[in-house]
């Protein structure tokens, strides 16, 4: 409260000193107008208290204000009881007190400290007129009576107009926000594309150029085609690494994973051998009694997507793997259908240990034990300086139809594995028959 009033005005400050010392003065007046010394005090002291919770923050207010009313219930049953009481005024100041502390409840709190805080708050207010002599009773049942309780009412709409005002406001202040921020990510983007052009633009100009010497008929030097290509290289890094970084600053944290239909167990098939035919040898193990099953589309898509961005890994790291193997098991399957669908990635890693693989071509790799934060394998490790959102997309796909995701390296501290479980519902299968038994599948054998 203190800072809020140092960060006004020097006349808004004034004007604050001014109003506090009317409201003490008033509240004092009130006071010794009891005739009595112990009630002034308690006059000015519970008026005070009514006062102040007004002002408090609105996180401290329940407590201030249930002790400003408790207060004032407490002094006017005292008072109610004594022989000397206010011979002018019940207290009016602290009266239009209570009053404005059912509007602030109605503004500030909850359904639920409405109905804690404004029924004592209205009998506070209704027994502070009984603080009057005996004889002025009739008085305040014909006047004082439908007044306070009009001014309850009133106070009730201005507490319910204050809170739609309040919440109109923190939707406005929301939505600038939420315009502000997305204007500095599409400047980001703007930035991002300059720089990101600037470097392609080198790319494609030094390939132009080792084109047009080889177009020309002369062979260039060994140094010259690794300075062209190394350039390349860099050029490459250094775009890619911009754009992590972008995406890092850019995506929403909590956001979930796209899950929309996009692929089928028939589709992996074609990915493991467009895999195969320009990287490592890749041997898809299919269970046979998945290959006639319908499956929901999200479950089709997580299993399409996590073989998807595992074997886009083996690639980027190509010389730390000597064999791919993508396993795809039917496990624990009941009467109705259900069960389980585990699924993996692996790569033995027999590169990196001095296995010759074939080589490919288009692809490039880090040589083991070549780029910082590398596994025993040479593969960077995910999460760490190669960065990426691949794997913390799948395991929020996973996760978001109940399964569970795990990536790592393999047991024996060469390859790597990306593996699942996927809860299957229950479904009757597509022909009424049994499963066929295990056997070949198109690009290896698959034992259940």
């Amino acid at each position: 409260m203190m800072h809020a009033f140092r960060g006004r005005s020097r006349t808004h400050q004034v004007l604050s000193v001014v109003a506090g010392a009317a409201v003490l003065a008033l509240l004092v007046a009130e006071g010794l107008n009891t005739g009595f010394a112990p009630t002034s005090a308690a006059t000015a002291v519970a008026g005070g208290l009514c006062v102040v919770a007004l002002l408090v923050p609105p996180a401290r207010f329940p407590p201030v204000a249930g002790c400003a009313v408790a207060a004032s219930l407490a002094l006017s049953v005292t008072t109610m009881q004594l022989d000397q009481r206010p011979e002018n005024t019940p207290g009016l100041t602290e009266l239009c007190a209570l009053l404005l502390l059912i509007a602030r409840t109605v503004r500030h709190l909850s359904p639920l400290w409405n109905i804690a805080l404004m029924p004592p708050t209205g009998v506070a207010a209704a027994l502070l007129l009984l603080r009057i002599p005996d004889t002025d009773y009739a008085h305040v049942k014909t006047i004082g009576a439908p007044v306070l309780l009009l001014a309850g009412v009133l106070m009730i709409v201005l507490g319910l107009y204050l809170r739609l005002v309040d919440t109109l406001r923190d939707r406005e202040r929301t939505a600038a926000e939420q315009a502000a921020r997305q204007a500095e990510r599409l400047e980001h983007a703007r930035e991002l594309h300059d720089f990101v052009a600037h470097h392609v633009t080198a790319i494609v100009a030094q390939a132009k150029a080792a084109r047009y010497v080889t177009s020309a008929g002369q062979a260039p030097a060994p140094a010259e085609v690794d300075r062209v290509f190394a350039g390349i290289e860099e050029a490459g890094s250094q775009a890619m690494e911009s754009m992590r970084g972008m995406v890092s600053m850019l995506r929403a944290p909590g956001r979930p994973a796209d899950t929309r239909p996009g692929g089928d167990l028939g589709r992996v098939r074609d990915l493991v051998e467009g895999f195969s035919a320009s990287g490592p040898p890749a041997r898809l193990a299919l269970d046979p009694r998945l290959a006639g099953r319908s499956l929901p589309p999200g479950i089709s898509t997580t299993v399409h997507r996590l073989v998807q961005e595992s074997l886009t890994n083996v690639r980027k790291y190509a010389d730390t793997a000597g064999h791919v193997t993508v396993d795809v098991r039917l496990r624990g399957e009941d009467a109705d259908g259900s069960g389980r669908l585990d699924v993996s990635v692996n790569d033995d890693g027999r590169a990196a240990s001095g296995a010759p693989h074939r080589p490919r071509t288009g692809v490039s790799g880090h040589a083991p034990g070549g780029p910082r934060g590398a596994d025993a394998a040479g593969r960077r490790a995910p999460g760490r300086s190669s960065g990426g959102y691949g794997l913390i997309g799948l395991a929020e796909r996973v996760e978001a139809i109940g399964g569970h995701f795990a990536a790592g390296p393999r047991p024996g501290g060469h390859g790597w594995e990306v593996s699942a479980g996927i809860p299957l519902p229950p479904s009757p299968r597509s022909n009424g028959e049994d499963p066929p038994p295990a056997g070949p599948t198109a690009s290896g054998t698959m034992t259940p």
